[in-house]
C-alpha cells in the first residue's frame, strides 16, 4: 500500500458510508485501499465488517497512509478535527471536505500552506448512488487531483465542478432539493388517497410518475416546458390541474424555496 493509492475517511456517518459503498462498487478504490477513522468505535467496526475497509485507531495513522483525506464530519465538529489534522497533513495530500457551509478560505487557513483542498456539496441521494455533487477547488489543486475528486463523487451519482461563489446556490438547489421533491411526492400520494385510491396504489403510481418523468427529460434532452406542453391538451385535465397549481403560485413557491435555502447557506457560511 503506497501513500498515493489510498483514501482516508475522517467520519463514517451516512454520507461517508455512501461514498465507501459507491467507491467499492465502481471499482475506484478496493476495500484494502480505503481507511477510516470515527470517534465511535462501534461505527468503525460496522464499516469494517460491512465493507472490509481498514479501520484506523487514530488520525495520525490515517494521515500517514493516505494520499487523499476526506472530511465527512458535521460542520460544527470540523474546526476541532482540522486543528488535530494540521500537523499531520503532508504537502501533497489532497484534502476533500463535505462539511456544509465551510468555505475554502476557512479550510485553507486551517491547514498547512499549499495544501490542495476540494470543497464538495453532495446531496442525500448519494446514499443510493444517485447523488448530485458540486465541487470547488483552491488554487493548489492540480487538474489531475480535481479529476480524481470528480471520479470519487461520480461513484455515487453525477459530479460537476463549479466556482465556489456558486456553492450557496448549489446548496439551495440540489443540497436542499431532495426535501422539496419528497414534499411534492408526499402531496401527490396524499392527493391520490384523497381522491379515493388505496395508499399503496397511490404511492406506486406517484413514485413511477416522478421516476418516469425524470427519465423522459434525461433521455429526450428536451426542455421540461416542451415535454409539459406535449402532455397538456386544450381544455383537458392536465391544464386544469396546472391552473390550480399556478393559482397557488407553485412555480414561484419552488423558486422562493431555492432562494431562501441559498440565503440561509450564505448566513451559515458567514457564521
Amino acid at each position: 500500500m503506497t501513500v498515493h493509492q489510498s483514501i482516508g475517511f475522517v467520519g463514517g456517518g451516512n454520507m461517508g458510508e455512501a461514498l465507501v459503498k459507491g467507491l467499492i462498487a465502481a471499482g475506484v478504490f478496493s476495500p484494502d485501499r480505503i481507511l477510516a477513522f470515527d470517534a465511535d468505535p462501534q461505527r468503525l467496526d460496522y464499516l469494517r465488517k460491512t465493507y472490509s475497509i481498514q479501520p484506523c485507531s487514530g488520525l495520525k495513522d490515517l494521515a500517514a497512509a493516505c494520499g487523499i483525506v476526506l472530511f465527512a464530519v458535521k460542520p460544527q465538529v470540523l474546526p476541532a478535527v482540522l486543528d488535530r489534522m494540521r500537523p499531520l497533513i503532508v504537502h501533497d495530500t489532497l484534502v476533500i471536505s463535505i462539511a456544509a457551509g465551510i468555505p475554502l478560505a476557512t479550510l485553507t487557513r486551517a491547514l498547512p500552506e499549499g495544501t490542495p483542498i476540494v470543497r464538495v456539496m453532495p446531496n442525500t441521494p448519494a446514499l443510493v448512488q444517485q447523488g448530485a455533487s458540486a465541487l470547488s477547488r483552491n488554487d493548489s489543486v492540480t487538474d489531475e487531483q480535481m479529476r480524481r475528486a470528480l471520479e470519487i463523487f461520480g461513484a455515487v451519482g453525477n459530479a460537476i465542478e463549479v466556482e465556489e461563489r456558486l456553492m450557496d446556490a448549489v446548496t439551495g438547489l440540489s443540497g436542499s432539493g431532495p426535501a422539496y421533491v419528497l414534499l411534492f411526492l408526499e402531496a401527490m400520494i396524499d392527493a391520490g388517497v384523497f381522491m379515493g385510491l388505496p395508499r399503496q396504489i397511490s404511492r406506486q403510481l406517484a413514485l413511477q410518475t416522478i421516476q418516469g418523468t425524470v427519465r423522459m427529460v434525461q433521455e429526450t434532452g428536451k426542455h421540461p416546458s416542451e415535454l409539459k406542453d406535449q402532455i397538456t391538451s386544450p381544455a383537458g385535465t392536465t391544464i386544469a390541474g396546472l391552473l390550480a397549481l399556478e393559482d397557488r403560485a407553485f412555480h414561484g413557491a419552488v423558486m422562493r424555496a431555492v432562494e431562501a435555502a441559498t440565503a440561509r447557506s450564505r448566513e451559515l457560511g458567514k457564521g
